[in-house]
């Protein structure tokens, strides 16, 4: 099998596969499902987020001292240990550090999916109210919710 025919399979296989999340008719236009995040779940990931950086922070760096006084005197006695124990500081600083970084890309990205998708359903509410009165004495906005009816 050539790599051309089996990129071809594997690709077919995992649109099958991402056709059927979210329900048995799939997610496309004729199926049923919806992408639906809600703000207090966007929070509550950002928040944990935030709380893991806030801990790892300080707690990341709570063995430093004593490890390095560690190698120092491996190294000052002469094993060659003390110079690999060393590397092995230098590593888990850069693996902290990588680990604070990917937190704060998560908590920041959280805040600002959710400011834009609020922004972005407050856009479609304005521009929605050119439709029509939902209700009488209504004030013409359809609701996000609604938005299925129009398009069927």
């Amino acid at each position: 099998m050539s790599f051309e025919q089996e990129w071809g399979e594997l690709k077919a296989a995992a649109a099958m596969r991402l056709n059927q999340a979210g329900g048995a008719g799939g997610s496309g236009p004729k199926g049923s499902a919806d992408f639906v995040v809600k703000d207090d779940e966007l929070g509550g990931i950002g928040h944990a987020a935030f709380g893991l950086f806030n801990k790892l922070e300080p707690t990341g760096k709570h063995a430093k001292t004593a490890s390095e006084t560690a190698s120092k005197g491996l190294t000052g006695d002469g094993f060659t240990t003390g110079a690999a124990f060393t590397e092995v500081i230098g590593t888990w600083e850069k693996q902290v550090k990588s680990l604070l970084q990917a937190c704060a890309h998560i908590s920041n990205h959280l805040d600002y999916t959710k400011k834009a998708r609020k922004s972005d359903d407050e856009w479609l509410e304005t521009q929605l109210r050119i439709v029509g009165p939902v209700a009488p004495g209504a004030d013409g906005a359809v609701p996000a919710s609604q938005l299925n009816k129009y398009f069927r």
